[in-house]
């Protein structure tokens, strides 16, 4: 596929190659050069491990401004400083018409320079994915991650939200809507992905996917499925994906809740392979933006057990946000996985078909592509136009 408009030097600015950040700047770099632009990435060069080394391996031909790694370091420090020299430096090298900048440290990256030189040629364009946002909101780094944000707020010249929950985020906590250009662009799904999973070789009752830290909200379901085993004498086999800061804690916690028998951890891997081994995929989350884990499995008509954090029922949509349930309720939560284990097959399935028509029609990778690059172009005239 290209694209029939001029073609633009991009460059993205995040940290850490890691998670759903990850993934939504690999489609967007991959989409955008396929569509026949240049394209860069700059990133952290501590964190991703082999995942992030492979991936970048099999990405770096198809990027015509390169990939540049150096150290970042996750809360504010002394890497800051030389981080952003390195960004600065490759800017100028560059000469990108678009910096778009992804998470609240690309966000820093990307526009405090930006700030410094209004009459600048390039576009800085921003996409918060959680992150600062989500952070214990009310306390007192909250309120030092939003005042950055209003700081930097003039040096932006489009904010991209994946989400609506995100942008009403935005504005609650920096008071007002964007008072540049914004606009909602949906997280998308590429077509294979909605290819359903075939669960007939599966050996787990539940799965969870995703980092192993506590606002996933995995020690909810462990108190559940303890709350299962002792109330009504149901002991799901639970297959538990990930990888974070609180694994040993968790294991312990199974250990402590009596359930560690039907409790199987296993590092991070490829998410339909792992879907296909259990019939039910659980989330328990008490913090989201718009997670791929989530659309990816709504996509594959994988069923679902989910709490209402974030923009998840966005993903849900109008027909199924009541399936949604409450967060930090492990009463709650054993409740709609007995009642989901219990529902026959066909009637799981054909509930979960239904969500993922509705994915489909909502969240198309191609559409995000493209809403991104249109806001872009129209960023570009009017910064050409002031």
């Amino acid at each position: 596929m290209t694209d029939a408009s001029p073609r633009l030097r991009i460059l993205h600015v995040f940290r850490a190659p890691l998670g759903g950040l990850f993934r939504h700047v690999l489609d967007l770099a991959r989409g955008q050069a396929q569509r026949g632009h240049e394209v860069g990435i700059f990133c952290d060069s501590t964190t991703g491990g082999t995942r992030a080394e492979d991936v970048f391996a099999e990405l770096a031909n198809q990027l015509a401004l390169g990939i540049t790694r150096v150290p970042m370091s996750r809360y504010p420090s002394l890497t800051d400083a030389k981080a952003q020299m390195s960004a600065i430096a490759l800017r100028a090298r560059l000469a990108p018409d678009i910096v778009h900048c992804h998470g609240s440290k690309g966000g820093l990256y990307g526009r405090l320079p930006a700030l410094l030189t209004p009459g600048r040629r390039y576009v800085t364009a921003y996409t918060p994915h959680g992150g600062s946002f989500n952070y214990k909101p009310g306390g007192t780094e909250h309120k030092v991650y939003m005042a950055v944000e209003r700081l930097l707020e003039p040096a932006t010249d489009m904010f991209l939200f994946e989400s609506r929950f995100i942008a009403g985020r935005f504005e609650a906590y920096i008071g007002h809507v964007p008072k540049t250009d914004h606009r909602i662009v949906l997280n998308g799904i590429s077509e294979p992905e909605f290819e359903p999973i075939d669960h007939s070789g599966a050996t787990f009752d539940l799965v969870y996917l995703g980092e192993l830290r506590s606002a996933k909200g995995i020690d909810t379901l462990i108190d559940a499925l303890s709350l299962l085993k002792t109330r009504d004498r149901l002991t799901p086999r639970t297959l538990i994906v990930g990888s974070g800061p609180d694994e040993a804690t968790l294991r312990a916690l199974t250990v402590s809740r009596g359930i560690a028998d039907q409790c199987v951890f296993e590092p991070p891997g490829p998410i339909r392979k792992a879907l296909s081994r259990a019939h039910v995929m659980v989330v328990p989350s008490r913090a989201e933006s718009l997670p791929y884990v989530i659309l990816e499995a709504a996509a594959a008509a994988q069923p679902l057990v989910s709490t209402d954090v974030g923009g998840i029922n966005e993903i849900y949509g109008p027909r199924h946000r009541d399936r949604l349930i409450a967060t930090n309720d492990p009463v709650v939560l054993a409740g709609a996985i007995a009642t989901i284990l219990a529902r026959p097959d066909a009637e799981r399935a054909a509930e979960a078909t239904d969500l993922a028509r509705h994915v489909r029609e909502n969240f198309q990778l191609d559409a995000m592509i493209d809403g991104v690059l249109t806001a872009y172009r129209d960023a570009m005239a009017r910064r050409a136009g002031a």
